[in-house]
């Protein structure tokens, strides 16, 4: 069986886009913050970070203590996102890329004679050198090849960092045993405590175990599918269905108190708002996050809530919404420390039969103008005013699989 997939994978991206844009930074070891503050983790770690064990969730005392020297930097979303599109150019430029799996990872299908072994490996160097021409001489990346995408984005985490590995059919599985079960894109570790319920305790005994037995183990189709993946089968991926849009926010140690708390989770709300419908959907449901700050010898401690509705894609009305939930929470057992809001139910605005008595459109041209004016002038030059003490918090921020859209997501 030939080769039928590339995957590009950048090597600890927040952090060399630091490096590459501040040449003082590099060779040394960075750690990329959400927030300058101590009570915060690494989001990202330098290449040089990481050999002294720091690695993304890391907190930054216990990254001090691992190295004195570490430099901290506060992330810059949109400038990652504007790299991001120069390395999709660079890649582009060499061959057509197929699908961008987050910020820093993206598959190419091979197509031809570049299915080939030597052709493959080739064309793997010259993406290599592209993005160090077109993007950034420090921006390394490592390179899987292999007869599907998910054995070529395993076989791209196999060799890290810059490195270039390559997959062959008639290496399966016993390629692969060396690896741990977590390893796998797919298990996470409530799949492996699954798998181990069924004996399976490494990627030897995954790969040895029967279709039946997999499917048993996810409860699903899903571990037939994992069967064929494995061996190295083209397995069709099944479609991806926006389920919700939200964001979250930690903290700067001024906003921990409860009113600023509030003005940024309005803040949060209306920039998921503003995406639903740029979206073109509707929400049917807003859920409220919270978690604390863990005070020394207690657990830490969250609490969460949600209320449900007519799908609507009103601000004014997800504002109200949220202050009902606000109202809602128990009495804050320490200082907030991180807020989250969450747009779910989720129905293309199309799709959407009102009620003949329905007014929740009542502000629709309202949020048109809103959504139109911080579009092209900024997202805080019009807002409701419960965002007001909250406008310069909760800058943008990337999710894994999610590419944000300067349009509807840039801090101004």
């Amino acid at each position: 069986m030939l080769l039928h997939s590339l995957y590009v994978d950048l090597n600890s991206y927040f952090a060399s886009a630091e490096q590459q844009l501040r040449p003082e930074l590099r060779g040394k070891p960075v750690g990329v913050l959400p927030v300058m503050a101590d009570t915060t983790c690494c989001i990202a770690a330098s290449i040089d970070a990481k050999r002294f064990g720091i690695k993304t969730g890391t907190p930054v005392w216990q990254a001090r203590k691992l190295c004195k020297d570490i430099v901290f930097v506060q992330a810059r979303p949109a400038i990652y996102v504007e790299l991001h599109h120069r390395i999709v150019a660079a890649v582009e430029s060499c061959t057509p890329v197929s699908a961008v799996l987050s910020i820093d990872e993206m598959n190419c299908e091979l197509m031809g004679r570049d299915r080939e072994e030597a052709r493959a490996v080739a064309l793997g160097r010259q993406i290599k050198q592209a993005i160090y021409d077109q993007a950034g001489e420090v921006l390394h990346s490592s390179v899987g090849i292999a007869p599907n995408r998910f054995l070529a984005k395993t076989a791209s985490n196999m060799q890290k960092p810059n490195g270039l590995t390559v997959i062959r059919q008639n290496e399966l599985p016993e390629c692969l045993y060396g690896l741990k079960l977590g390893a796998l894109t797919g298990i996470g570790r409530a799949t492996e405590q699954r798998l181990n319920q069924h004996g399976i305790r490494s990627v030897e005994q995954l790969c040895a175990a029967s279709k039946d037995t997999l499917r048993h183990a996810w409860g699903s189709i899903e571990g037939e599918r994992f069967y064929d993946k494995l061996r190295g089968e083209q397995i069709a991926s099944p479609p991806t269905l926006r389920s919700s849009v939200g964001h979250s926010h930690v903290l700067a140690p001024e906003l921990r108190d409860p009113v600023s708390a509030l003005a940024v989770l309005h803040r949060l709300l209306h920039k998921a708002a503003m995406r639903l419908r740029h979206y073109g959907f509707c929400a049917g449901g807003v859920g409220l996050h919270l978690s604390y700050l863990q005070t020394h010898g207690s657990k830490p401690a969250h609490w969460s809530d949600q209320a449900r509705f007519s799908p609507h894609a009103d601000t004014q009305a997800f504002n109200q919404t949220l202050a009902t939930l606000w109202q809602r929470r128990p009495p804050d057992p320490a200082p907030l420390l991180k807020v989250g809001v969450t747009l779910s139910h989720l129905i293309d605005q199309n799709q959407l039969t009102r009620d003949l008595f329905d007014s929740d459109n009542q502000h629709e041209e309202l949020n048109h103008v809103l959504d139109r004016i911080n579009q092209r002038y900024g997202p805080n030059t019009l807002y409701f005013g419960g965002a007001h003490n909250g406008r310069g918090a909760a800058p943008m921020r990337i999710a894994f699989s999610h590419v944000p859209e300067l349009q509807v997501e840039s801090d101004g």
